[in-house]
């Protein structure tokens, strides 16, 4: 592989992860006046339109079976994540969710070792794994010995990982395409908007305008829109299409770490001798499962 194409791939995961690791904070802001699904419909309302005026030119397959790639991967990848996550917020702590969550690069690991003949699972990458999840749960629990469990909302939980691997899956087989990434994930975005729509009518959607009023909200939505839909699915995308995409979702280990040094600068929250150990594992259990996966592509 092409050294620089491969850091720039790197560059790409990293920079994604850097900004979903803090889009938390808007959210948070947001569900003061809008509804989880509102908050999801308008923020990829939003990056679709951008990545429209990017690139405007459709993407036309040639089989039923290429249309099916995107249309499940809208479907898993913008409807069904996201919603499930959210979900799984209503009835669980957000500590556990984002444990949980976290867990996604193993969930696409042993996907992609089924369904994609480039990229096999490893010992050295179980490894990685074990490290980074153990520094996460410590990040999680945050110095506390008492885990509640909540099956439904961490049943849930499971769920969104699980999902996103599921994607990250269609989307290594949709870059094989070679279509043009933008207008990729625009196509995607459109099909993640269409299958929300029923969710939408079920919540009685709100279409009222005096909530964009707001600077706050606005600018939060902006941000959740242009950065984490537009720019991120873009730049997550191609880091799949470069890196593969066990590789890539090696990345979201450091999404908890990420949430933390942002509440810590942004919210003032206290960082914990649990907080520094559990990042410690986390990186270095990220740092195995990447250093072994490029050993094992040069080989």
């Amino acid at each position: 592989m092409d050294q620089r194409k491969d850091t720039a791939g790197h560059l790409l995961a990293f920079v994604t992860i850097l900004i979903w690791g803090t889009t938390f904070i808007s959210t948070k802001i947001l569900l003061v006046d809008f509804a989880p699904v509102e908050i999801l419909f308008f923020r990829f309302l939003i990056g679709y339109f951008v990545l429209l005026l990017l690139y405007a030119r459709p993407i036309r397959t040639k089989t039923f079976k290429e249309e099916l790639l995107f249309m499940s991967a809208g479907l898993c990848g913008v409807t069904l994540y996201f919603l499930v996550e959210n979900a799984a917020l209503l009835y669980t702590l957000a500590s556990h969710a984002g444990v949980i969550v976290s867990i996604a690069p193993f969930f696409t690991a042993v996907l992609a070792h089924f369904f994609l003949e480039e990229e096999k699972l490893t010992v050295q990458f179980m490894l990685g794994f074990s490290l980074a999840l153990t520094g996460i749960v410590i990040i999680g629990l945050n110095g506390s010995l008492l885990l509640q469990l909540n099956p439904a909302g961490d049943l849930l939980a499971f769920l969104a990982p699980a999902v996103w691997a599921i994607y990250s899956v269609l989307m290594r087989k949709i870059s094989g395409l070679n279509h043009h990434t933008i207008g990729s994930t625009r196509k995607v975005f459109f099909y993640g908007l269409l299958f929300m729509l029923p969710v939408l009518l079920l919540h009685k959607f709100n279409p009222g305008m005096a909530r964009f009023h707001n600077p706050s909200n606005l600018a939060n939505l902006l941000y959740l829109g242009l950065g984490a839909s537009a720019l991120c699915f873009v730049t997550w995308n191609r880091a799949v299409g470069i890196l593969g995409a066990v590789k890539t979702s090696v990345y979201i280990y450091i999404v908890p770490v990420i949430t933390v040094a942002a509440s810590a600068l942004l919210l003032h929250e206290q960082i914990t001798w649990a907080t520094l150990a559990g990042t410690f594992l986390t990186l270095t259990g990220s740092y195995i499962s990447e250093r072994k996966l490029n050993a094992a592509v040069q080989q």
